[in-house]
């Protein structure tokens, strides 16, 4: 099955990204992973204190997915999976993306403010040449009625 890679992060442009994969998935018979990166500076190196960030850090992830999930599964009738992966965002995603072969298309939101489009755009479009799979930039602000209509 194909599955349509999403970011779950704190950016408001998420959202789109999410409802994009999931209506896309659902109308193509795909589904849906979800991959959340704490970053290292979420983490403290001492080490009991690390482990009760870290743990924090996913607890938070899942309550977060767990929205997008029920969406998914009510509305759209797809059921997403969760990975959590731990170091920096971009190379993160690209070692997801080269250890899950499933994954056929990288879905990503795009800010909307004046600083652009974010830095995972910025970053992985620079590298979309050497992918081995297509990128999907989502606008942050395009409406739930557009979206419905393109996927």
């Amino acid at each position: 099955m194909r599955k349509f890679l999403v970011i779950l992060d704190d950016s408001k442009e998420c959202l789109n990204a999410m409802r994009f994969a999931a209506m896309r998935a659902a109308r193509t018979g795909g589904g849906v992973q979800v991959l959340s990166v704490i970053l290292p500076q979420e983490i403290s190196h001492w080490a009991g204190v690390g482990e009760i960030m870290r743990a924090e850090a996913r607890e938070r992830i899942e309550v977060h997915f767990e929205v997008f999930a029920k969406w998914m599964r009510d509305r759209q009738g797809v059921n997403p999976e969760l990975v959590i992966r731990e170091g920096e965002a971009v190379s993160e995603i690209l070692a997801q993306i080269r250890e899950d072969e499933e994954i056929g298309v990288l879905v990503l939101g795009a800010g909307t403010d004046k600083a652009g489009p974010g830095p995972l755009v910025t970053q992985l479009s620079r590298a979309s040449g050497s992918l081995p799979i297509p990128i999907t930039i989502v606008p942050g602000d395009m409406s739930k009625e557009r979206l419905e209509a393109i996927t």
